[in-house]
């Protein structure tokens, strides 16, 4: 599945590249995710922490920085990952690009994402828009944390993945999706 998506943060690209490039500033910003070893300078271990309702999966895995383009402001992430419990697995690739705006910086994110066993039959339908929550809430932690002044921030606390919550409004959305698509608009009835 792909997913993109987009997002504007109020600082000068500069900042925000140096910042998406602190692996270990970046990372509790990435809902349910924490970094649990650095290998060298372009790989790391790590878990993320995820539920759907009420079922929750924690995957182990490996992240690596297989391409970076300092002029373009672009990287390319592998990310793989086993379900601790044997459920399912995960791999992304992952292109993080970032685009300066008057004095802001547009971040965006093509990722392609690959789920097998129950993790692929939980977020079925789910995904995108998870995804979307998910998103925005990276870019809220990311904004908080980049308006700190420089040298006072500190890293940000791991934020779980709240997923009864991020599950239930995905569900609902995909209901009103559904419900308009058997419906549609109906255009036949008169206006008030």
């Amino acid at each position: 599945m792909r997913i993109q998506e987009s997002f504007t943060v109020p600082r000068p690209v500069d900042d925000v590249w140096a910042y998406l490039l602190d692996v270990e500033r970046v990372a509790p910003c990435m809902p349910g995710a924490e970094l649990t070893d650095t290998i060298d300078a372009t790989h790391w271990k790590g878990l993320v922490n995820v539920a759907f309702g009420p079922m929750s999966m924690t995957f182990r895995g490996t992240v690596a920085l297989e391409e970076r383009d300092d002029a373009a402001h672009r990287v390319l992430l592998a990310a793989k990952g086993m379900e601790q419990r044997g459920k399912g697995a995960a791999n992304a690739a992952i292109t993080a690009t970032l685009e300066p705006m008057d004095g802001a910086t547009r971040f965006s994110m093509d990722a392609e994402i690959t789920l097998s066993g129950a993790a692929a039959q939980l977020s079925r339908g789910l995904l995108p828009e998870v995804s979307k929550q998910l998103t925005a809430r990276f870019a809220d932690c990311l904004r908080q944390d980049l308006e700190q002044l420089p040298g006072q921030s500190e890293p940000v606390a791991v934020r779980p993945v709240g997923g009864l919550r991020v599950g239930v409004t995905a569900m609902w959305v995909a209901a009103v999706r559904w419900f308009r698509g058997l419906f549609g608009k109906r255009t036949d009835q008169p206006t008030r």
